[in-house]
Parts: structure tokens; C-alpha cells; sequence
């Protein structure tokens, strides 16, 4: 079976080894990541997600800050690989920062209060499709990516020195760039434990 969607989706893949000879220019790529997350779905159609898109020496600034806030707590034995790693991520063109805002959680647990609970979980599942979209959109694009979770540890810092709202809860960060290096080959569990298609 051929579908344009799921072609498109399996060009998804973590790319550590990122550059900047991208093809897009600034403008196109933060067009890109705005329309990919303006169109992804949110429960009660909240539009709870928020991006910040760093270029440049922007994005190499918010990896000296991760590697700042993670000094304070690694061990000091493998900081260097740490170093190395999140050095890599500085490497792309850019990043984005992917956000919930919290105000627009908390309004929907007011306004419906009998999904009070369900609220906060389908905020983080909003965000993951609009992770996902991004995602996928820049790979189709022909640009890599891969998703990072240095958060909270550096959320205080970011909030600092690029003035996020308070209510802006920070959930993942998205290095992007120039593919620099090859994918190898990615394993998947047999579908006999993973599905069951019943009637």
C-alpha cells in the first residue's frame, strides 16, 4: 500500500550530526514550524502550544546555557561527552523551544470542570503532535532534527534570557539543521506484540 503520509513520516529520524547548508532560507523555515504546529490538533481545539524558534547564535546561546545548568549537576567524570553532545545540537541552524501554556490548561479545568483531570494530559499529548509535526515537516523538508528533553533544568534560565511567560511551561527543545551525517538502520519489535486488530 503507497500513502504520501506515511512516505513522508518514515523521513522522520534522530540526526545528531547536524550543519548549516540548508536550502531554506530563515523566513521559509520559520514558516515552516509555524504552520506545522498552527494545524496540529489540540483537545477542544485549545491551541494550548507555543513555540519559540532560535537561529543562530540564538540557538548556540540556549546550548551554552543547557550546558551551564547541566554542569551544576553532572558528574564531572563525563561532563566532557556532555559537552560534546550538546555542542552538537549548536551546530544546526537553529532550534525550537516547545512550550504549553498553562493559562489556557488551567481556563478549559474551569470552563469544563468534569475533564478538570484529563486537561494537563491532553495538553502534553497537543504537544507531542506538534512536536511530531514539526518534526516531520522539516525532515520532508530535507532538514534533520532530534528531540531533547533538557528541560526543567534549564527552563528558569531560557525564561530569563529571552523573557518567556510565566504560564509557558517548557516541554521539549529541537535542534534542526543540515542532515551532516547518515541514518543507520532503525529496529522495529515484531507487530504480533504491538497490535491487535480485532473484527
Amino acid at each position: 500500500m503507497s500513502n504520501t503520509f506515511l512516505d513522508k513520516l518514515k523521513q522522520r529520524r534522530s540526526q545528531y550530526a547536524l550543519g548549516r547548508d540548508v536550502s531554506l532560507s530563515k523566513e521559509d523555515l520559520a514558516s515552516l514550524i509555524q504552520e506545522a504546529v498552527k494545524h496540529s490538533p489540540s483537545s477542544f481545539n485549545s491551541q494550548s502550544s507555543r513555540a519559540v524558534i532560535l537561529f543562530g547564535d540564538q540557538s548556540e546561546k540556549l546550548w551554552q546555557i543547557a550546558i551551564e545548568e547541566v554542569r551544576k549537576v553532572a558528574p564531572p567524570e563525563n561532563f566532557d561527552k556532555t559537552v560534546t553532545r550538546l555542542t552538537s545540537f549548536a551546530a544546526g541552524v537553529g532550534t525550537v523551544l516547545f512550550y504549553e501554556d498553562q493559562d489556557v490548561v488551567r481556563g478549559l479545568q474551569e470552563k469544563f470542570a468534569l475533564y478538570a483531570d484529563n486537561f494537563p494530559i491532553w495538553s502534553e499529548q497537543s504537544s507531542g503532535m506538534a512536536q511530531l509535526a514539526v518534526w516531520a515537516a522539516l525532515a520532508d523538508a530535507g532538514v534533520g532534527a532530534s528531540l531533547q528533553h533538557y528541560n526543567p533544568l534549564i527552563d528558569a534560565a531560557v525564561a530569563a534570557e529571552w523573557n518567556i511567560p510565566a504560564s509557558w511551561k517548557l516541554r521539549a527543545q529541537m535542534p534542526f539543521g543540515a542532515n551532516a551525517g547518515g541514518f543507520g538502520e532503525k529496529a522495529f519489535m515484531n507487530d504480533a506484540e504491538r497490535f491487535r486488530v480485532i473484527g
